[in-house]
Order: C-alpha cells, then structure tokens, then sequence
C-alpha cells in the first residue's frame, strides 16, 4: 500500500463524555484534518447552511444505499436517516488526509466490518479513539445538568451509556476525558491522529 495515504480515525464515546467540545475543537484549529459531512434525509433547520450535512430526500437516500455510496447508516431521532458517504472519506483518504468522524457504536461495527477497512488486506487504514469519562457518577452528572428528565428517561440513558462503555475495549485506544482537562485530552487524541 502507498504510504502516501491517510486513514480514517472513528472517536466514540457515550453521550455526554465531551466528544463534541473535542471535535469542534479539532475542527476550528486543525483545518488540515478532514471532517467528512452526514447525508441525512432531516429537514434542515432555520439558518442551517451546508457545512455539515447533505440534506436529501428519502429517494435520495435509498439510491445512496443502492449504489454503495453510503459506509453506515442509521435511523436517528424521529426516524430521519443520517449516514456516512463514501465520497466525503476514501478521495480524502487517498489524498493523504486524516479523517475524522464521530460515531455511535452501530457505526463503529458497521464501518469495522467494510471491506475497504476490514482484515489484513483492507485497502484503508482505520483507527478508533473511545473516549471514557473520569467515572460514571460524572458522566451520569453531565446527563442531568443539560437540562431536566425523568427517571424514566434517565434509566435509558444510563443504560445506554453502559452499552456502549462496554465498547471501549474494542477501540484502538481509550483517552480518559478528565474534568477540568480537556486541552490534555485533545492533545492526546491529535498525538493518535498525526501517529
């Protein structure tokens, strides 16, 4: 394989741990990494411009799935589909570039398991980033001071959080996102993205 290549880098983690402070971060102050755009078939929202999503019809869609444009996809809340393209990471990959992608962990197992990046012979190089909280009590902490919800609720959250914790073994690596430390923490996801 040519060493001129990029890779794709996948950061995971539960909801709440700080993967989107980290990503905007990376984004503002990093342009030369690449951070590829969702296709979703979503209504764009007032204001909305195009620097994070291709917004397509439900048409659109089912042909992007038909002709393998898309690596995962998933229906998200209230049933809009969201999904990776293609186009938006192996031109870039090929081109040298670093891409970097937030993924649930359906997607984590989707794109694992794609044959551009699974088994010894895989054309392209993938990594995964999980990013873990100080400890669940924090974590269920940042859940319930974002805005109010019900026992209910927060039991499924909770047990969601504990799913995809149970994940992070299977990543590459696993950066400890402490309180208070969030420079240190994306320093130690860009040492893994220029490695």
């Amino acid at each position: 394989m040519s060493q001129k290549y990029g890779k794709l880098v996948l950061i995971i983690g539960p909801s709440g741990v700080g993967k989107s402070v980290i990503l905007n971060t990376l984004r503002t102050d990093y342009p030369e990494l690449h951070f590829p755009k969702s296709a979703t078939t979503r209504a764009r929202r007032e204001g909305e411009g195009d620097d994070l999503y291709h917004f397509v019809s439900e048409e659109e869609f089912d042909l992007l799935i038909e002709d393998n444009k898309v690596l995962e996809w998933a229906v998200v809340h209230g049933g809009a589909r969201y999904g990776t393209l293609v186009q938006e990471i192996i031109p870039q990959i090929e081109n040298g570039q670093v891409v970097v992608r937030e993924v649930d962990v359906q997607g984590f197992d989707s794109i694992r398991s794609h044959p551009f990046f699974r088994g010894e012979n895989a054309p392209y190089t993938l990594q995964s980033i999980f990013i873990l909280p100080e400890s669940r009590e924090q974590l269920i902490r940042h859940i319930t001071e974002r805005a109010p919800i019900g026992d209910a609720e927060l039991k499924r959250r909770i047990a969601s959080m504990e799913r995809e914790l149970s994940y992070a073994d299977e990543c590459d690596k696993q950066i400890e996102n402490r309180e208070g430390r969030l420079a240190d923490t994306i320093n130690e996801v860009l040492a893994i993205l220029r490695s």
